[in-house]
């Protein structure tokens, strides 16, 4: 990038005929933040970059330069070798056996209620914190894997594929806990295990997981690609597609490309009409929502700066959400409370905060905390507010809690 942050701010609100005080009352922040920004004393934040680039119509040159602002001050970036296929923690791989030797070949009870089991410690992940049910999960994934190493095919392959689905999950769980390295590790693990089991399922899915952690590194070029790998592998269904289509299209939008945005999210919207109900020997892959690309829409909009339309699709699909799905509504809920307050709606992004937190506090989510660390940020700009002021409290006791 030639020049500071500040300098290509400065030309495209020159650029765009708008004055430091109009661009001020676009983007709700104060003329003289903004005037910092603009003259390099104060270093620019990604969500005013975004709506900056919005208001600006800069095509996203404003968000890529706040990000390389940001990492030319990182000591260091995340580096993991993509051949890393387990660390120390998982505790299993290919060839494993139970102790005690070999086991009778189970029969389909048997086979039902372990998936049985991963089912029910998936509900109860939807409602409670992820350490509640790392445990249980890893144990699980151990007992199913061993049992598929020790007996023949055909009851061989269906364990493997759902040690492989267990697996990935753990993996979900391990990044809703906060830790990135096992979660990479059990999803690439969980890529090994339903390649030997004979589907390219998941070992497409594994690569919308790790896209998925990318996004939440604000890596939007790791989303994109990641994403672009997960379309690729052969014999992926359509669901699974979509769903890859959806993260390229939340790649784009974080880097500010509504274009590409928008046709990613038009092929995921058709590759999902077009799929059918999985009716596999494992349990569906990734969202249980009513309509997950629109949740997308939803929440990349915020990412774009289109914030008013972001809330207005994000109110509409959270009111689809079962109650059950504490975790989705928490996440979710979060990102449409950040979307008000970006738009300068303070009074309603704390009304909907206030519905939120409860949900956020059961579910224990670093993702989560994400967002709510972000409109932590944002409405204390507003902190004399009557509303921020009476929310607050429990905005910093939820962000503070560790189960």
């Amino acid at each position: 990038m030639d020049g500071s942050f500040g300098e290509l701010l400065r030309e495209c609100r020159v650029a765009a005929g708008l004055s430091i005080g109009q661009l001020a009352k676009r983007v709700h922040y104060s003329k003289g933040h903004l005037s910092k920004v603009e003259n390099d004393l104060k270093p620019p934040h990604d969500s005013m970059a975004r709506l900056c680039d919005s208001a600006l119509d800069a095509g996203g040159r404003l968000i890529e330069a706040a990000r390389a602002v940001r990492d030319r001050a990182a000591d260091a970036g995340l580096t993991l070798d993509r051949r890393q296929v387990l660390v120390a923690g998982t505790g299993t791989v290919l060839g494993m056996a139970l102790a005690g030797g070999p086991r009778p070949v189970p029969d389909e009870r048997v086979v039902a209620g372990m998936r049985t089991s991963f089912e029910h410690l998936r509900v109860l992940g939807m409602q409670t914190s992820p350490v509640v049910v790392l445990e249980p999960l890893i144990a699980l994934v151990r007992t199913v894997h061993a049992l598929a190493h020790e007996n023949p095919k055909p009851i061989k392959a269906r364990l493997l594929l759902l040690a492989a689905r267990i697996a990935e999950y753990t993996g979900w769980m391990n990044q809703e806990a906060g830790d990135e390295q096992q979660a990479l590790s059990w999803t690439r693990h969980a890529s090994e295990l339903a390649q030997a089991g004979g589907d390219r399922e998941i070992a497409s899915y594994a690569f919308v997981r790790e896209a998925g952690l990318a996004l939440y590194r604000q890596d939007a070029v790791g989303t994109v690609e990641l994403a672009w790998q997960a379309q690729r592998v052969d014999l992926a269904s359509p669901r699974t597609l979509a769903l890859a289509a959806r993260r390229e299209a939340q790649g784009h939008a974080l880097a500010g490309d509504r274009s590409a945005f928008d046709r990613a999210l038009d092929r995921a919207v058709e590759l999902l009409d077009a799929s059918t109900p999985d009716t596999g020997a494992y349990p569906v892959l990734g969202s249980t929502a009513p309509d997950p690309v629109e949740l997308a829409r939803g929440w990349s909009l915020c990412d774009l700066g289109r914030t008013d339309e972001s809330a207005a699709v994000l109110n509409r699909e959270l009111a689809r959400l079962p109650v059950t799905s504490r975790r989705s509504r928490a996440r979710f809920g979060a990102r449409l409370s950040l979307a008000h307050a970006l738009a300068g709606e303070v009074d309603q992004s704390c009304v909907t905060l206030a519905g939120t937190l409860d949900d956020a506090a059961h579910v224990d989510s670093a993702t989560v905390r994400t967002d709510l660390r972000e409109l932590a940020r944002t409405l204390g700009r507003w902190h004399n507010h009557g509303a921020v002021r009476e929310v607050y409290p429990e905005l910093r006791r939820v962000l503070r809690q560790r189960y």
